[in-house]
């Protein structure tokens, strides 16, 4: 589980003569196949929006939006399927609806998720108020995973995913009621109280009050009994008992633009605790507005199995980083058996635990490659447009890491090439430091060829690791959760083995992963054989 640098090895052809049927070679005795396995993981969808823009009609008020939310087919033998749809929010352009939905997740496969919101009108057809997709993978990769889009009508739509928690919390059972509740509405009349619980969310942007639950609003009534709520309880604190909550009273209007009626802090456990007796005092501003009663809060179907901590250790990359729990459900065991293992970190488990993905690239450009100007050489650009090995790997593995990372900044690097007669074996590709996207790489890459480069040899590793390596750990000093993948581009097995080596175990305490794509028909076992031993 520790941020430390490993490496993972495919291959990727560029022609048919290659698809041949030769089994690959067994891997030496006593050695453990190192194959990617990517597994699923249950994440959550949630949803927000702003600015929408009202179809209710002239003289018909405001739109009662609500979304439809609906998984989108991947293979050709898949379906869609719709997740269900949230909770309508009556005369409101900015919603903000409670209504979560759950799905699997696989790292490597994109998946889509199309999100329609509709205004509702009941003697009438429902309106459409705009639609957008989201790719979980760019969603996840954004600051607070939280991804806007914005609607042609007008509004911006936003989504955020988080990770289901591994077992079920259970569902708190709550029933809460007013005590002379401060009256907002005028002189005249008198409030209609309803509550919201509300929750915030770890990571960039995720600082304010979000509402998980609303309650049905009580008619002008300063002493409401709500309604019993039924609260997911790892929707509202991640399974976190002492998390802080916020319930916050307010006076329904017609027109949506409700008045606050006042807030209190708490936690799941204080609210067990005042059950049947105990109240809370909400406030505006620095005043109180009353008195809010607990009748009963209880927490019914919960998971009681032996606790499971999840534990992304940061250690590896930084000793003065202390060990970061993710997240923590049950209780501690009191014996009666050995507790179980902490539960191994998933990839979402970093994300979400404000880990900052960088991706780097490193190209091959040794003669072994071939003439660039000769068809069917690996870096040939062809006229029709049909990517080399090398434009394909950058585009098809660089897509999958690039959406990760935030500022989609990526340094390239060069290696096994001669400038001024001089073997370089690690040398900046492109007229930046960093590139802007995936688009920015290919760019570079292709501009090499610009430049006064005699491709050479030998295929050496030894630099660019450490190099790479290097400015893994200097980011490290201004972004203590950073980790860099290094993309490794290459058409043919490492000519020092034993240097390679060497570089490997030099930087084995640095914040980095390694992932080497072979180019070409050549045969990389003895590669794969290698980066075992090492």
């Amino acid at each position: 589980s520790s941020l430390a640098s490993d490496s993972v090895v495919f291959q990727t052809t560029t022609s048919s003569q290659s698809r041949s049927n030769k089994q690959p070679d067994k891997q030496p005795n006593n050695q453990t196949n190192n194959q990617l396995t990517m597994t699923k993981e249950q994440l959550q969808l949630s949803l927000y929006a702003s600015q929408l823009k009202n179809v209710a009609g002239i003289a018909k008020g405001t739109s009662d939006p609500f979304a439809i939310v609906t998984l989108l087919a991947n293979e050709p033998n898949e379906t869609p399927r719709v997740l269900g749809k949230t909770e309508v929010i009556k005369n409101s352009l900015s919603p903000n609806w409670t209504t979560a939905f759950l799905f699997d997740y696989e790292l490597g496969k994109e998946t889509h998720v199309n999100v329609q919101v509709i205004d509702e009108v009941r003697k009438t057809s429902d309106k459409p108020m705009g639609s957008a997709v989201f790719e979980i993978g760019d969603v996840l990769g954004s600051p607070g995973s939280v991804k806007a889009k914005k609607f042609k009508k007008g509004g911006i739509l936003y989504a955020r995913v988080q990770k289901a928690a591994p077992k079920s919390a259970g569902k708190l059972a709550l029933r809460l009621r007013g005590i002379k509740l401060k009256n907002v509405e005028g002189m005249f009349n008198k409030s209609d109280p309803f509550f919201e619980a509300r929750r915030t969310y770890d990571g960039p942007g995720g600082g304010s009050w979000t509402p998980v639950y609303r309650s049905q609003h009580v008619k002008n009534n300063l002493n409401p009994k709500w309604g019993p709520a039924t609260i997911d309880v790892n929707t509202l604190c991640d399974g976190d008992l002492d998390r802080r909550l916020q319930v916050s009273i307010w006076d329904h209007e017609g027109d949506g633009k409700h008045d606050s009626m006042g807030a209190f802090e708490t936690t799941v456990n204080e609210l067990l605790k005042a059950a049947g007796s105990g109240t809370f005092t909400p406030k505006k501003g620095s005043k109180s507005s009353g008195t809010i009663a607990v009748d009963e809060c209880k927490i019914t179907g919960a998971d009681t199995s032996t606790s499971e901590t999840v534990i992304v250790n940061s250690a590896a990359a930084d000793p003065s980083i202390p060990v970061m729990p993710v997240a923590q459900f049950g209780n501690m065991n009191l014996g009666g058996g050995a507790a179980t293992p902490p539960r191994k970190p998933t990839f979402v488990d970093y994300i979400s635990g404000n880990c900052e993905l960088n991706m780097c690239v490193a190209i091959d450009f040794t003669g072994s490659n071939g003439d660039p100007r000769k068809p069917g050489t690996l870096h040939h650009f062809s006229q029709s447009g049909q990517m080399n090995g090398y434009e394909k790997a950058i585009v098809g593995v660089g897509n999958i890491l690039a959406k990760y990372d935030t500022d989609q900044r990526f340094p390239v690097y060069g290696f096994g090439a001669k400038y001024d007669g001089v073997v370089r074996h690690c040398f900046q590709v492109g007229q930046e430091k960093e590139v802007h996207g995936v688009k920015g790489i290919l760019d570079a890459y292709r501009g090499v060829f610009k430049t006064p480069l005699t491709m050479s040899g030998p295929t050496v590793f030894a630099e660019v690791i450490p190099f790479a390596a290097a400015q893994a750990k200097s980011r490290l000093q201004t972004h203590p959760l950073s980790y860099t993948i290094l993309l490794l581009l290459t058409d043919g097995a490492v000519t020092d083995v034993q240097a390679t080596k060497q570089a490997l175990a030099s930087i084995a305490d640095a914040p980095l992963s390694i992932v080497i794509v072979g180019i070409g028909n050549a045969d990389f076992s003895a590669m794969v054989s290698d980066i075992y031993t090492m």
